[in-house]
């Protein structure tokens, strides 16, 4: 939720699995308990569903157009980043570090950018 958030979306959640809504307005197959309304993702869009599965993952629902323009490959990278940050930094919290700040550095195995998240003991 936190970091569709931090991409601007305001996501409905629901206990209960609801039918996604297709670009006209249509009611769809699908249904998800995470929501981004369609109005949310793209003019021409439907809406964009994560899927609670068994274990407690998520599974994203995106249709084919939306997968290549609106919520394409960029955006779910983002987002996956933005998770896998804001879960390290919780994950971080429960240890006893505290979160102060990401530093770009250059990986050493692929010369490429990176960007490090970067902590301080708080015990």
């Amino acid at each position: 939720m936190e970091a569709l958030k931090e991409m601007g979306y305001n996501p409905q959640v629901s206990e209960k699995p609801q039918n996604l809504e297709g670009y006209q307005g249509d009611t769809r197959k699908q249904t998800a308990e995470i929501v981004l309304p369609r109005r949310q993702v793209g003019g021409a869009s439907n809406d964009v569903g994560f899927k609670r599965q068994a274990n407690g993952t998520y599974t994203l629902i995106v249709s084919d157009y939306d997968s290549g323009s609106c919520f394409g490959k960029k955006k779910q990278s983002q987002l996956k980043q933005l998770y896998a940050e804001k879960k390290s930094i919780k994950e971080a919290k429960k240890a006893g570090l505290k979160f102060v700040g990401k530093k770009q550095v250059t990986d050493q195995k692929t010369g490429r950018p990176v960007q490090r998240l970067q902590f301080v003991t708080t015990r």
